[in-house]
């Protein structure tokens, strides 16, 4: 039996012939804010690296894209795995390090609590109660649900 393996492209190849509406389409950013995440994330992989490890099979665009479909479709690490040609876990451990690569990142922080005391701003905060409540039912009660009493068949049953 002969196996045949299909050496897919990545899918960054094919998006990054699009026009720059279409890729905002696909991807939810500009191009040029996706090619400066890219280099941070280049930068990151690449003193990751320096210690030593097994290459990534996903070229760090194409794990961009991933994260990009897990954050924005919600789909699941086994549907983008399979998508991409790795395992579940694997899609898992990438996502993760983008997020957490780019969460540490001074671009891509948001300020605390503190600075948003120290600024001018004001803000309006609205708050809204969801608080659960139970649904009214109507009580189950005997005469509600008398059964009627087949002729023939005895109350007990008898040994």
């Amino acid at each position: 039996m002969l196996i045949r393996f299909i050496l897919m492209a990545s899918k960054y190849e094919h998006i990054v012939k699009s026009s720059d509406a279409v890729f905002r389409r696909i991807t939810g950013l500009k191009r040029e804010t996706f090619i400066k995440i890219v280099g941070i994330l280049e930068s990151d992989y690449r003193r990751r690296m320096s210690k030593g490890g097994r290459p990534k099979k996903l070229s760090i665009p194409d794990m961009l894209l991933a994260t990009l479909e897990y954050l924005r479709e919600y789909r699941t690490y086994l549907h983008i795995g399979k998508s991409y040609g790795i395992s579940e876990s694997a899609a898992y451990k990438t996502i993760r390090w983008v997020e957490d690569t780019l969460i540490r990142h001074p671009d891509f922080s948001l300020p605390g609590r503190k600075a948003l005391k120290k600024s001018e701003m004001s803000y309006e905060v609205i708050l809204v109660d969801v608080t659960e409540t139970p649904i009214e039912r109507p009580k189950k009660n005997n005469a509600i649900i008398t059964l009627e009493k087949r002729r023939g068949t005895p109350l007990r049953a008898s040994l």
